[in-house]
């Protein structure tokens, strides 16, 4: 891991960590505050070019479930094929 910022529009920096592919990214900061369903947030189309925070504190506790298909041709625990999300940000890693 290492070490990056998030930088808001107004200057604000927030310091933390880098984990998975990194890249420079850039986009809207929202908020899901979900407490399951992180797959299927990860790839709903609506959060494309969005930095998602995850508010949950135990994200990542049950893994990320296969990616299938039901025999109507939809994704069982996803909202799409891929990750849609540019970033995702989590208080504790």
């Amino acid at each position: 891991m290492r070490n990056v910022t998030l930088i808001l529009d107004d200057g604000i920096r927030f310091p933390g960590k880098s984990f998975g592919y990194e890249k420079p990214v850039a986009g809207e900061v929202v908020f899901n505050t979900a407490m399951t369903g992180y797959p299927e947030s990860l790839t709903d189309p609506s959060y494309a070019g969005q930095l998602m925070t995850l508010t949950y504190p135990l994200v990542g506790n049950y893994g990320v479930p296969p990616f299938t298909i039901e025999p109507n041709g939809l994704a069982t625990f996803m909202e799409s094929e891929r990750i849609h999300a540019e970033a995702i940000i989590v208080s504790d890693y």
